[in-house]
């Protein structure tokens, strides 16, 4: 399987994880929208770090900042900062049951939401609580049936002829 390949279902759902990150969502729902690129990031950090580590992270940030209209950068910083930490505890976090790595999901989605918060202060941007601290709760709520999702679809190396 060549390399464009084994990229291929991390591309794709890095495209889908953007388009329902941008989708036109009712005005009552839109706060619970879970951070679908967060989540996609993390996994992805976990399960293939060498391929998919904090450049990718930036990239990301940054289209998602020019398509949200915000801060450019500041979704690329918090991206970055909790997929180095996912990089570095990789290993670790890999072995955890289901609970504990939603756990560790739960405080990674809560360090996202607080840098977002910080740089949206320091630069006097204000907003509910409830637009920051909801989808913390809402991803980490999806994360176990996320996880099981990806983890079906994850490139795996075929043994056969």
């Amino acid at each position: 399987m060549s390399r464009a390949e084994r990229r291929l279902p991390v591309l794709i759902t890095l495209l889908v994880g953007l388009m329902l990150s941008i989708m036109p969502l009712p005005d009552s729902a839109e706060p619970f929208r879970p951070d679908w690129l967060a989540l996609l990031l993390i996994f992805w950090a976990m399960q293939l770090p060498r391929s998919w580590s904090v450049g990718t992270a930036w990239i990301v940030g940054v289209v998602l900042d020019v398509s949200y209209g915000t801060l450019l950068g500041q979704h690329a910083v918090a991206l970055c900062v909790i997929v180095f930490i996912t990089v570095r505890f990789h290993l670790l976090m890999r072995v955890f049951p289901l609970s504990q790595l939603t756990l560790t999901v739960f405080a990674l989605l809560a360090l996202y939401q607080f840098i977002l918060f910080w740089i949206n202060g320091v630069a006097g941007v204000t907003a509910p609580s409830i637009t920051y601290w909801a989808p913390v709760i809402t991803g980490t709520l999806l994360w176990p049936f996320f996880h099981m999702f990806l983890s079906g679809i994850r490139f795996r190396p075929s043994s056969g002829a």
